[in-house]
């Protein structure tokens, strides 16, 4: 078990409010002591939210992965009929790293300035994102969609144009609740269902039609 890089920073902001706690409490018990419990739960909390789980799952050519833990909202097409679409709720329980569906080539990565509507609210739909397109063999596509939500609205593309990928390699983060979107052909054959739980290099979203 590791911590994603951007919860490192908080985690030692935490530890150090609980070193300084302790210290003060000689003086001021009255500021030492909450100090000492504010920087402990801060620290616990950065660390499990940042946790970034070993996911070393082995996936078949056909399979395509689960890029994000949480609960499925919906499995449908929308504005493209060609295209189906998977969005993934993420409490702020969920391990919010993004993975990447399939193995290929990053064909761009686009930021889209937003609202930070709740993330299981069909306003959602107008947030803050990332697009990061992916485009691997045999003509397959998957665009997976970071989408922030209505709380800390930080979201982060490890990922550029070119970079290749791995089945289940990360490519992302979002900070606290939000919502991923994952855009396939229309012809794949999806697996999940609404209301399922997934998670991110572990879970089977579905199945390549060719």
């Amino acid at each position: 078990m590791g911590f994603a890089p951007e919860g490192m920073k908080l985690i030692y902001i935490g530890v150090a409010a609980a070193v300084i706690g302790c210290v003060a409490v000689f003086w001021m018990k009255c500021v030492g002591i909450p100090l000492i419990v504010l920087g402990v739960f801060f620290a616990l909390f950065s660390a499990f939210f940042f946790r970034d789980p070993v996911r070393d799952k082995v996936f078949a050519p056909g399979e395509i992965v689960c890029p994000a833990d949480g609960t499925v909202l919906s499995v449908k097409t929308e504005s493209d009929p060609d295209v189906i679409v998977v969005r993934i709720f993420l409490s702020i329980f969920n391990v919010h790293l993004q993975r990447s569906p399939m193995e290929g080539k990053v064909e761009s990565v686009t930021y889209t300035k937003g609202k930070f509507h709740i993330a299981y609210k069909p306003e959602a739909a107008d947030n803050e994102r990332n697009l990061i397109k992916i485009k691997g063999e045999n003509g397959r596509f998957v665009n997976v969609e970071q989408i922030t939500g209505s709380i800390a609205r930080r979201i982060v593309a490890y990922v550029n144009a070119g970079d290749e990928v791995k089945a289940g390699g990360k490519i992302g983060m979002i900070y606290f609740g939000s919502q991923v979107a994952v855009y396939l052909p229309k012809d794949s054959r999806i697996l999940v269902n609404v209301g399922d739980k997934v998670y991110g290099a572990e879970s089977i979203l579905g199945h390549w039609a060719r």
